[in-house]
């Protein structure tokens, strides 16, 4: 795999990625906006996108600028999206964001348990993607792998599904860091038994016409390609709740 990103020039593409969601922290709900809409669900609720309280199934998003939707619409993030692949396939479901931009492992440590104490409801499934913005930081692996483990035994404690989406680490921090980093996310899932999706961006790297005007963050066609990868592996998750 690492193989094949290389020859996409994959180092330059993530790291500007990263740079990104370290910056783009205003653009994102802050906790007390999500307590909001915890408290009260139907003020973002359409129509065809029922509230926590009315879905079968509670879905909580948990990451960074990938998750918050950073550049889109309200209505085009990788959420909404996700949920409407999820209801076509199905699913009575709400998928809850609670991303937020240039969020580290570390604060979403700190964040996690306001986050889920918040909700109306106990979610059925957390699908966790942190850790982009500790590699733009060159932070040590040992303690992105101590804060996504925190978490994830947080969710177990709670007896909460998790399904890890991963990163992988740009080629420009050399091979012993990559190294490090890169086994986290299969070591964690082994580890506790999660469902994994290797790698949130897959398929984006090196394609420009799936990216916004930034030439970092997906625009909404990327966005879709990320919803129809990730979505199997979501539904699979679903199905065993």
């Amino acid at each position: 795999m690492l193989k094949r990103l290389v020859q996409y020039g994959f180092g330059i593409a993530v790291l500007q990625l990263l740079v990104a969601c370290g910056s783009a922290s205003q653009d994102a709900p802050t906790d007390s906006d999500r307590a909001e809409t915890a408290s009260n669900p139907e003020k973002t609720a359409t129509s065809n996108r029922p509230s926590i309280d009315e879905a079968d199934i509670l879905v909580l998003a948990f990451g960074d600028s990938l998750y918050a939707g950073y550049g889109l619409s309200q209505n085009d993030g990788f959420v909404p999206d996700l949920q409407k692949a999820l209801i076509a396939a199905g699913k009575d479901v709400k998928v809850h964001n609670a991303g937020v931009s240039g969020d580290t492992t570390a604060a979403g440590l700190r964040r996690m348990d306001f986050v889920l104490d918040s909700l109306p409801k106990k979610p059925d499934l957390v699908i966790l993607g942190l850790g982009g913005n500790d590699l733009l930081r060159g932070l040590k692996p040992e303690e992105s792998r101590i804060n996504l483990d925190a978490m994830i035994k947080k969710l177990k404690e709670r007896e909460i599904p998790v399904m890890l989406t991963g990163m992988v680490a740009p080629i420009n921090l050399g091979k012993e860091y990559g190294s490090a980093f890169n086994g986290i996310y299969s070591d964690l899932a082994k580890q506790y038994g999660t469902d994994l999706y290797p790698f949130f961006m897959e398929g984006l790297v090196g394609r420009p016409d799936l990216i916004l005007e930034d030439g970092i963050h997906p625009n909404d066609k990327g966005i879709d390609l990320i919803v129809e990868k990730i979505t199997p592996s979501v539904v699979a998750a679903i199905d065993k709740l």
